[in-house]
């Protein structure tokens, strides 16, 4: 007996993690997490704030890293949330900051102009400007300019460029040592050339939100993972980089993390007291940071290591010391000419007797070179998980062992259907054929896109490698040439019938014509005879209308199957398209008004240069075949939509939406084909004729449709050239 594979457990990123570093160390998060739960989890990146919060609103989500409003928007119907703990605190503050040479205050800032990081960032903008509001400052009117930037990174260096005159940055302690460690981090050593003017009051961190949609057993699990991965011994602290914290709590709990044991220390390790003063320093040259350290005992450490590299540490230590919980910072200096990178941990010691103070101890390390290799394994290691097409491998037996975020994207079914995987199959059966040489690729059709599959095989372990590549574009193209050729046929076939029917046809509806009018002279004479015969007359004047009829009718075709072959528009001249759009709804105001509601969104247009009765012609078409695509029966709801509007490229543009039956892929690939028809009282050439003219005038004409759902159709024609200045009446 099979059992079908649990669905993965979706795992959502805010898009502030959207650096390469932040990629891999996503995937290996995902990779810790799925071995510990025994289920899958997949880590995706949201495109946006606003995009994440619309999934979990939406129930699309299991777990999300989230903002601090929306942990606590969510909260409520959340079945846990963990705030991240930062300095060893689950809150923090924002600082507003300014250039050093041109210090702010808040009686300064009217005029000024604000770099923020995202409409939904919470320390780059939410509380800076809930700030500002509380102390009576209306950011509207105080900032001539505000713009987002999208990282804090961005923000900073707008302020640095002259760009803006200040931005919000978050910071776990309301004090300038400890933001310029965060400034570092963003800006390196331009750090000195910014300032903290004012601070906010604290908010609860950012945290992972775990949404109903996960299983109570699978929240309990995780919740006991994530609380637990700062002191756990296994390793795995490195992972929580990721969300730039040092562990998580409960947020219905707020408390601190254990203390953690210190690593030991190649560089530097420093024992201070409640004055920031050094109690023992020890390092294996004597020397730290260019400077000779063997006499810092007694010292203030800033003073041993000088205010550059000193100020970071004795923020950390002062921060430790505040929470009572052990930190990490990272930051980089220039020795000795050089730029060199340190990571440094602070932890809390209790004191020996109630009467003494607490003491920090601080280890330094010198990271550079780890930082250098670090960055070589995330570029080599970020490659398939950075693959902007699908990849994946396979066991031998068709196990997904491994896919990268794009192929969860495009078939997030994968891992639910596993071997049975449209996918899966076709690589499987490719692989056990073979492949002679020069043979196309295997491609497979999957909800109206084509991939085509390159399939490799892995030798340690056994299985396959495949990468899908999206081919729809080109299959398109392929479809598009094809159908260029049958279309230059039939415009020559329909130019030559065109051309052959003309004569005769002239030749019926002349002698029609004329019949009619004699037999009109004739019924006059016989009912002034009062002869019998003067109602069989009308008889035969009601046959010859109808053949009358059928002869216009009939030349209508042709003059359409004359367009067909590209014939240019008889007349041309510029025209107004908003008019045009008018004229033709009038004519289907009929057909309409059994069937929807007309919805207008007319926007200025350009004038475009055309046939005035041709344009007519092709919306009238459009227009009824919108109108024909909507139900009777359903006309309360039915919605025929008509908006105008001038394209990015200057051109004039159209769109006719229904809310109709919509039509499958099939139909709508052979939408403008001659003769080409789903109802029975047309010729099918209505869409195919307006096709030609549209195409002939140098526009375009395209449908878009979904079943259920309804059909866009979409006008494209160039805006008329300007008429030569000054020329006048000759």
């Amino acid at each position: 007996m099979t059992t079908t594979p649990a669905a993965p457990i979706r795992f959502l990123l805010s898009p502030s993690l959207g650096e390469v570093k932040e990629h891999v160390r996503a995937e290996l998060f995902s990779r810790a997490l799925t071995q510990r739960l025994g289920r899958p989890v997949v880590v995706e990146l949201a495109p946006s704030y606003e995009a994440l919060e619309r999934e979990l609103a939406e129930g699309r989500v299991d777990l999300a890293w989230a903002t601090a409003e929306q942990c606590t928007a969510f909260e409520p119907q959340a079945r846990a949330v963990l705030r991240a703990v930062r300095a060893g605190l689950w809150y923090y503050h924002a600082a507003l900051v300014c250039r050093a040479d041109a210090p702010l205050t808040l009686g300064t800032l009217k005029g000024t102009r604000a770099a923020w990081v995202a409409p939904r960032s919470t320390g780059g903008h939410l509380m800076a400007v809930r700030h500002l509001t509380a102390r009576g400052l209306s950011v509207a009117d105080t900032f001539s300019e505000q713009r987002f930037h999208g990282t804090y990174r961005k923000a900073l260096l707008a302020v640095l460029a002259g760009e803006a005159d200040v931005a919000a940055i978050y910071s776990s302690h309301p004090e300038e040592n400890t933001v310029r460690a965060y400034l570092a981090e963003h800006v390196g050593a331009d750090e000195r050339k910014l300032i903290p003017f004012e601070f906010t009051g604290p908010t609860p961190a950012d945290g992972l939100i775990f949404t109903p949609r996960m299983p109570e057993a699978d929240v309990t699990a995780l919740v006991s993972v994530l609380t637990s991965l700062a002191g756990s011994g296994a390793g795995l602290e490195p992972l929580l980089g990721l969300f730039d914290s040092e562990g998580f709590v409960l947020s219905s709990k707020p408390r601190p993390p254990p203390p953690r044991t210190a690593r030991r220390a190649e560089y530097l390790a420093v024992d201070l007291d409640a004055q920031e003063r050094c109690m023992r320093l020890w390092t294996p040259t004597g020397v730290a940071f260019g400077r000779d350290v063997r006499q810092a005992e007694g010292r203030p450490l800033e003073a041993v290591l000088g205010p550059e590299a000193g100020a970071a540490l004795v923020a950390l230590a002062r921060a430790a010391r505040h929470s009572g919980v052990g930190g990490r910072v990272e930051y980089r200096m220039e020795v000795e000419g050089e730029t060199r990178w340190y990571s440094a941990e602070a932890t809390v010691r209790p004191p020996a007797t109630e009467a003494a103070s607490p003491t920090t101890a601080l280890l330094v390390r010198d990271v550079t070179e780890l930082r250098a290799l670090e960055e070589e394994l995330y570029r080599l290691a970020s490659f398939p998980l950075l693959h902007p097409e699908p990849m994946l491998e396979l066991g031998p037996g068709g196990e997904v062992h491994y896919a990268n975020p794009a192929a969860h994207t495009a078939f997030p079914d994968l891992l639910v259907r596993g071997v049975g995987h449209p996918l899966v199959e076709a690589a499987q059966a490719w692989a056990r054929r073979g492949a002679a040489v020069g043979e196309s690729p295997p491609v497979v059709q999957l909800g109206g896109r084509h991939w085509e599959l390159t399939v490799s095989p892995l030798v340690d372990p056994e299985g396959l490698r495949v990468f899908a590549k999206n081919v729809t574009a080109r299959k398109q193209m392929e479809a598009q040439l094809f159908k260029a050729d049958r279309m230059a046929a039939l415009g020559s076939l329909a130019a030559a019938v065109g051309h052959e029917m003309n004569n005769p046809l002239a030749f019926m509806l002349a002698n029609l014509g004329f019949a009619r009018e004699e037999l009109a002279r004739l019924k006059a004479a016989l009912g002034e005879e009062g002869h019998a015969l003067a109602g069989d007359v009308d008889d035969m004047l009601e046959a010859l209308t109808e053949a009358a009829d059928g002869a216009d009718r009939l030349k209508g075709i042709v003059q359409d199957l004359r367009l067909l072959s590209r014939a240019p528009p008889e007349h041309r001249e510029t025209v107004e398209m908003v008019p045009v759009l008018e004229h033709a709804l009038g004519l289907v105001r009929g057909e309409l008004r059994h069937r929807a509601r007309l919805e207008k969104d007319f926007r200025p247009v350009p004038r475009v240069e055309g046939d005035e009765a041709r344009l007519v012609q092709v919306f009238v078409s459009v227009l009824l075949n919108a109108v024909q695509a909507m139900n009777e029966l359903d006309a309360p709801r039915n919605v025929l939509r008509v908006s105008a509007y001038t394209g990015p490229a200057g051109e004039a543009v159209v769109e006719v939406q229904d809310t109709g039956v919509g039509m499958p892929p099939e139909v709508l690939a052979r939408l403008f084909e001659p003769f080409f028809t789903t109802r029975p009282a047309s010729t099918g050439l209505g869409l195919s004729v307006s096709h030609a003219i549209v195409t002939s005038l140098g526009g375009t004409l395209r449908a878009e449709s979904r079943e259920g759902v309804g059909t866009t159709l979409t006008v494209v024609l160039p805006a008329a050239l300007p008429s030569p200045s000054g020329r006048g009446p000759g």
